[in-house]
Formats: structure tokens, C-alpha cells, sequence
């Protein structure tokens, strides 16, 4: 059977993500690595260790006691950035130790 309409690599990608079920997983890490990104290198400096588990929980240790209280305040719309950057709802809630 031949296919006629070209596909992009990034397509046939995710379309194998998908059938293996592993496009959550790749939603989250990708959450995970847009972390940094979104509140830049002077916070991202303090980050110790991030992680998000299987049910969507982004994890992030914090160094600096005031700097985790400020996050703290600013994780809903966190959240709700990571997930639009994704493109789906990856990340249920985030976690500031």
C-alpha cells in the first residue's frame, strides 16, 4: 500500500509516540525541560533537582527559602504556561521543596 501524502519526521514521530502510549510521558519530561525555560537562568540557578512523576507532578527543590515562597505563590499560572507550551494539560500541580 503506498502512501501518498508526505508526512513530516515530527509527524511520523508523534504518530509512533501515540501508538506506543508514550506521547504523555514525552508531554511531561517536556514540561519537565520547558521549566527552566519559562522562569529563566536566575531562578533555574536554585533549582536543585526536578522531576515530575507519573501522575503529572512536577517536583522542583529549591535552595533558596524565599525563592520557593515566591514560586509557591506563582504555580497556577506556572502550570497553566507549562501546559499551553506543551499543548496539553502534562502537569496536574507543581511542587516546590
Amino acid at each position: 500500500m503506498k502512501r501518498r501524502d508526505a508526512m513530516s519526521i515530527g509527524e511520523i514521530i508523534a504518530d509512533a509516540m501515540s501508538r506506543a502510549g508514550l506521547s504523555d510521558v514525552m508531554a511531561r519530561q517536556r514540561a519537565c525541560y520547558l521549566w527552566s525555560e519559562l522562569v529563566g537562568p536566575g531562578v533555574t540557578r536554585y533549582a536543585t533537582r526536578r522531576y515530575v512523576t507519573d501522575d503529572g507532578v512536577l517536583h522542583i527543590e529549591i535552595s533558596s527559602s524565599p525563592l520557593a515562597q515566591e514560586l509557591m505563590m506563582a504555580r497556577s499560572s506556572m502550570r497553566d504556561e507549562l501546559n499551553r507550551r506543551v499543548g496539553c494539560n502534562a502537569i496536574t500541580e507543581i511542587r516546590i521543596n
